[in-house]
Order: structure tokens, then sequence, then C-alpha cells
């Protein structure tokens, strides 16, 4: 009885906690799919899988056509996928030019992905070797561990990152956006000659951490890198359409664009596509390959966020309690399955519950939406989270 009394106690005060955040504030993004280059990845028209679909008419999806009504809450896309069949199927129409969505930092785990694949294929020995990485000489990034890096705890915080500053990509909270500058400016302007915090101790949210792995891989792939992209998105996730990754160099300037270190995290694809990759990414976990032994490598090393109190991100970032690889893991409440998440600005969300079979894809351009009842609920977290299902 105590034990059923303390459950529900823990349920009404995660319920108001989550309640608050999805009312708490507006977070609204601002889309350029044009601002920068881009690597483009695939062509108009690829080799794609179908996906079976079997739509379903319940309480969830009359709450998801309900909550795209109402521009307000943001959203503009929701797709649920279950036991290889789409069963819930939802978008209304955006400001996303030719239907390209914007990942934001779902775009960090994204990066991970590829990163898993350049260990598999050779160009990287482990995730627990150190970085042999030229471009990061004389900083705090040297010969680090590419674990810590992949950990978001590379000890950056004095210089970048949510541990200390509201912003992961401003240089101190403030200053120059590590996004949309050129990695080796950014290092020799910001980092060069300067320490931080011991590596590996303390999680500090950072997009400088993801583009110097994402910069890294591209260095030690060389004249691979963009056939290893294709190999992923186009040839294993059997995108639709192209799918593209930015480049922190914007349209107006003109360097030597085809080479160079200019590797960026922000990712763009259709609705399906990004359904395909989570898939490809669930496929490898399920299958047990080598991509799917490092996705279980980094769970198994995942680190403690402290409970993220500095962050003010809504969705998976916030209610998940640790972090491993650039994905996000056990969130409150259901930390007995593996289930991957990942989050980006405004409300954009990818989750992949192993167990279940389960997969949910969430974009928006504003993240005001019902986070808890589209995303949480659906993960089945216990007695008094359990879903009513109509079949």
């Amino acid at each position: 009885m105590k034990r059923l009394l303390s459950n529900l106690i823990f349920s009404i005060l995660l319920i108001n906690t989550i309640y608050s955040l999805a009312l708490a504030h507006h977070a609204k993004e601002k889309y350029c799919f044009d601002c920068m280059h881009k690597y483009k990845i695939g062509d108009k028209k690829n080799d794609t899988y179908k996906f079976e679909i079997d739509l379903q008419n319940n309480d969830l999806s009359k709450k998801v056509k309900e909550q795209l009504n109402d521009k307000k809450t943001g959203l503009v896309s929701y797709i649920l996928f279950e036991n290889n069949k789409i069963l819930v199927d939802q978008n209304r129409k955006s400001k996303y030019r030719r239907g390209y969505y914007p990942s934001h930092s779902v775009g960090k785990s994204l990066v991970s992905l590829v990163t898993g694949y350049a260990v598999c294929d050779g160009y990287i020995n482990s995730v627990f070797d150190n970085i042999d990485y030229p471009t990061v000489a004389n900083t705090l990034y040297k010969d680090q561990k590419l674990l810590n890096l992949l950990n978001m705890q590379a000890g950056d915080e004095p210089i970048v990152g949510q541990r200390f500053y509201r912003k992961d990509n401003r240089i101190n909270g403030k200053g120059t956006n590590v996004n949309s500058t050129p990695i080796k400016s950014v290092l020799k302007r910001h980092f060069v000659g300067k320490t931080g915090y011991d590596p590996g101790n303390h999680y500090n949210y950072s997009a400088m951490t993801t583009n110097v792995i994402m910069n890294y891989v591209i260095y030690k792939t060389d004249d691979d890198w963009e056939k290893l992209l294709h190999k992923i998105f186009v040839v294993d996730a059997k995108v639709e359409k192209s799918v593209y990754f930015g480049k922190s160099l914007e349209k107006h300037k003109f360097s030597n664009r085809k080479k160079g270190e200019y590797g960026r995290y922000s990712f763009y694809a259709q609705r399906y596509d990004y359904l395909r990759i989570a898939k490809l990414i669930m496929n490898h976990w399920k299958n047990d390959t080598c991509v799917g032994k490092y996705l279980k490598t980094i769970y198994e090393n995942r680190v403690d966020k402290k409970k993220d109190k500095y962050s003010k991100f809504i969705g998976n970032h916030a209610v998940t309690q640790s972090y491993g690889g650039q994905f996000h893991f056990d969130p409150i409440g259901i930390e007995k399955r593996p289930i991957l998440m990942m989050d980006g600005f405004a409300g954009q969300q990818v989750v992949i519950d192993f167990n279940k079979n389960k997969i949910i894809t969430v974009h928006s351009t504003d993240a005001h939406y019902d986070w808890y009842s589209l995303v949480y609920l659906q993960l089945e977290p216990g007695l008094f989270y359990r879903p009513v299902r109509n079949n």
C-alpha cells in the first residue's frame, strides 16, 4: 500500500512538472534553409524503403489532429511507427521550404550515428581512444578521449556550453556562434592556449563539442567523407529524397566549399526520411551489428546529467536523466528499458523504444504542443501513465 501511494505521489508530481514545462514559454525557431552551404546526400529520388501503413482512429490520433489544428502549439508533423507499421501520420502545411524539416540538436545525435559508422568502417579505431586531430592542437580538446566528447564531458564549460551559460552554441553564452563560424576560426580566437576542466567529470551540453566530433570524422575519413554519408543515408537508411548536413559557412562566403573542415551538425530531411533514419538505428540495435554494438557501448557508458537543472529545453532533453554518445537516455519513470531519445530546439523530437519496437517523430515550429500526451504517454511509463488503447 505504501509503495502504491508513493508511486501515485510521484506520478502526480511528474504530471505537474511536465505540464508546467509544456506551458512555460514559447521556443520559436528561426528557419533558414538557404542561409548556409550544405553537404548534399543523395538525389531527388533514391531507391527507398516503403512503409506499411495501418492508420488508427483512436484517442492519440484525435489528440494529434487537435494539436495540429491549433497553430499556437507549433506542431507541424507527428508520426507513430510501431511493429513495422505507421499507425499515426499527420501533418500540416508550414514555413518549411519544400518539406525539409530542420533537426536543430537532433542533428547532434545524427553526428553520433555517422561517428559509429566511421568506427565500424575502420576510419576511427575506438571511442575509447584519444583523438588525433591537428586542428585542435594547443586547445583543451587536444588528445581527448573520443568518448568524453561524445558524452559532452570535454571540460569546455568555462568557454561554451549550458553548464555555465544559457546557450549551447555561443562563446561565453553571448559571443561567437560556433555553428556559423568555421571550426579553425573559433578555435584560434577562443580556445588556443586556454584550459578547461578535467575531461570526463561534468556533463556540459555544448554545440562546440559536437562540431569538434563531426570535423574530426571529416578529417579521419578525408576523401571518403561524402562517400560515407551516402552509404549511411542513401544505401542503408534508404531515404527517399536528398538529405543535408549544414556547413559552418554562410552562403555569402566563398571559400573552398568542397574541401575543409566546415562540419556543422544542422541537418535537414523530409518527415518520412527522419523515420527511415530512426528505423535504421533501431535495426542496428536489434540486429547487434557493428553499429548496433557502437550504440550499445555508448548506452553502457552513458553519464548522469545531474538532472540538467540549468536547461530550459522542453521535451526529451528535459525529462531524460542520462546522456550517452550524443543521445538522451533514461526518461523519468522509464529507466528499466533502453529508450533512445533525440531532442532539438523548438520541439523537434525523435524517440526509439527498442523493446516496444516503437518510433515517434515530431516536428514543430514552436515547442508549445502537448509533449506529455504525444510523446511521454506513448512510451507506456507505468501503472499511472498507461495510455488507453483502442483496438
